[in-house]
């Protein structure tokens, strides 16, 4: 057999490995459950987006398109799949979104045919990624998103950029209109439509922030409501979910995925980032809010929900968890979806209940060593208690 078709062969039956892998439950800590395996990774991207099938142009069955990583990735419910809108970014540095779905949404995710052809700005962006996607009860499915751009006030400095957050809706999640950009005094890359009118207007979780990448006076987690969505524009903007010296959201922290709607309020997932010795720490972090006041929060357990272990340590950029994607099922279940250190996707599961049991029951952070021991004095001395 010549090379093309044993390189093909290959690839192929890789690739059908993959995608065909039954993924297994890891014995979680009572809040979620993790399992073994990725539920996306680059190397689960079709074989025809990287590789020329044609022997005459490609005799050797060469990769021409490179893939480095699937990542950050949006999600939703969809004609009985699991959907999620994949950050794919290349071996050239640019993301693009793609739908991979799943029967059961822990593993055989696959990838449509083509990906998302998402409609440009009035001025294009050079990189977009970290896709939120919002059921809205307007009957539109919107995607919020990050939109990257050189700092044209800094023409000497080709790392200097600019963000922004892009806005699209669909029907189908086939055909996207794109709407004009986020407009507001600051910066964006991390905000998150509330999927219901809030007084008449649409509402957003927000993230202001000085620079592309330093928050600088920016405080924390955000709440804007806007007049139009297809003109979008922040006013007044309060934070909701504030920063906090010597905590798991010191140096910034960011709304992930749409809330959650449960009896007992709002569940929100969000990411939280510290300085440490090998550089900045991401986490994800949860808390609830009112039901009928969204914006005001009524719980906020101390620390970190879930931090990077073992593999989903290593990667493009290290110790980094982050979310901006999860789906509750009908019957109460929660599919965390996370992306681990910029690389690969994961999932991990829960239920409504055990989540809500968790925003509320578990202590708040005292925000100094005195207080942390006050807390876990009173857990031991109850459980002491116990046997007597």
């Amino acid at each position: 057999m010549d090379i093309f078709n044993i390189r093909k062969n290959l690839v192929l039956s890789n690739y059908e490995t993959l995608i065909t892998r039954h993924n297994i439950p890891i014995d979680g800590n009572g809040v979620y459950t993790r399992y073994a395996h990725p539920v996306v990774t680059a190397e689960m991207v079709p074989p025809f987006w990287k590789y020329d099938f044609n022997p005459e142009t490609n005799p050797y069955f060469m990769e021409r398109i490179g893939i480095n990583a699937t990542l950050n990735s949006g999600a939703i419910k969809w004609k009985d799949k699991y959907v999620l809108v994949v950050r794919v970014e290349g071996n050239d540095r640019k993301s693009f979104f793609a739908i991979a779905e799943s029967p059961n949404g822990i593993d055989n995710f696959v990838f449509r045919d083509h990906p998302i052809t998402m409609p440009e700005d009035e001025i294009p962006g050079t990189n977009v990624y970290d896709m939120r996607l919002t059921a809205h009860e307007d009957g539109y499915i919107y995607g919020i998103f990050c939109v990257e751009r050189h700092d044209d006030s800094c023409p000497g400095d080709l790392s200097a950029a600019t963000a922004c957050a892009g806005i699209a809706r669909t029907k189908d999640l086939e055909n996207w209109e794109r709407l004009p950009d986020l407009k507001c005094k600051s910066q964006q890359r991390n905000v998150v439509l509330h999927p219901e009118f809030v007084n008449g207007k649409y509402a957003l979780y927000t993230r202001p922030q000085d620079g592309f990448i330093d928050t600088g006076s920016g405080g924390g987690i955000g709440w804007a409501l806007i007049d139009d969505i297809t003109n979008a524009v922040v006013g007044e903007e309060i934070i909701i979910d504030e920063r906090h010296y010597h905590t798991i959201k010191e140096v910034k922290n960011g709304e992930g995925p749409a809330p959650i709607k449960t009896p007992k309020g709002w569940l929100h997932l969000a990411h939280g980032v510290r300085a440490c010795a090998s550089g900045l720490r991401y986490v994800l972090y949860m808390y609830m809010t009112s039901l009928e006041e969204p914006w005001k929060r009524i719980a906020a357990p101390g620390g970190y929900f879930m931090a990077p272990v073992g593999e989903e340590y290593m990667g493009d950029v290290m110790n980094v968890l982050f979310a901006n994607g999860w789906i509750a099922d009908e019957d109460g279940t929660v599919f965390i979806y996370y992306a681990s250190s910029d690389t690969r996707m994961h999932v991990a599961t829960s239920t409504i209940d055990q989540l809500v049991d968790y925003c509320l029951n578990t202590p708040e952070d005292g925000l100094t060593t005195g207080e942390s021991v006050k807390t876990l004095n009173r857990l031991i001395d109850a459980n002491l208690a116990l046997k007597d």
